[in-house]
């Protein structure tokens, strides 16, 4: 009889640590998603000082994985691949990534990168759509399909991805930069 009451407390105590660490991921992901947001918002203030600095912040947390060291590693160790040109080795990385977690929005960017370095630009823009199907303000994301849109002569959705990245990050170059670009390559081509 002891020996059950034991087993029964211990039963309570593993049920007790357990409700706590998932009550502590729960609090985590929210503080993350109050950290993106408050970014964000210090984003649109169009401060040229700190964007740089705030662009970085949110580059962290979309680079860390929310609950998984392991898929935080995977997913430094996939952008040491593409830094030494092993594409094809970063692409199954990636994927192993999303395997594992199909709701981290930054495994799907990142492959999504390696694919527009492939040349395989209708794939890329395929995780590009799930990126912002997962984080609507991922700047990179739509400045990376500017890019592909570009290589697919598709050169008014190009601007729009242009366009919502300079929204959502007014201080961010890229956008300026290449819409004036696009314009005068579809000035140029009409000619």
């Amino acid at each position: 009889m002891l020996k059950l009451v034991k087993n029964i407390t211990i039963k309570k105590y593993i049920y007790i640590i357990l409700a706590l660490f998932f009550n502590l991921n729960i609090v985590s992901a929210d503080d993350r998603v109050d950290q993106l947001n408050m970014l964000f918002n210090e984003l649109k203030i169009n401060n040229p000082i700190i964007a740089n600095e705030v662009e970085q912040k949110i580059w962290k947390i979309w680079s860390t994985h929310p609950n998984d060291e392991k898929l935080t590693s995977l997913l430094a160790e996939g952008s040491n691949l593409v830094n030494n040109d092993k594409y094809s080795e970063a692409i199954d990385v990636f994927s192993k990534a999303i395997e594992l977690d199909p709701l981290w929005a930054e495994a799907w960017n990142k492959r999504a990168t390696v694919l527009y370095l492939s040349g395989e630009f209708e794939k890329s823009q395929n995780d590009i759509d799930k990126v912002l199907e997962l984080e609507k303000r991922h700047f990179g994301a739509l400045a990376g399909q500017g890019l592909v849109n570009i290589h697919l002569k598709n050169y008014e959705k190009a601007i729009e991805s242009y366009e919502k990245a300079k929204e959502i990050y007014p201080s961010m170059k890229s956008p300026e930069i290449m819409i004036k670009q696009i314009k005068k390559l579809i000035k140029e081509q009409s000619i």
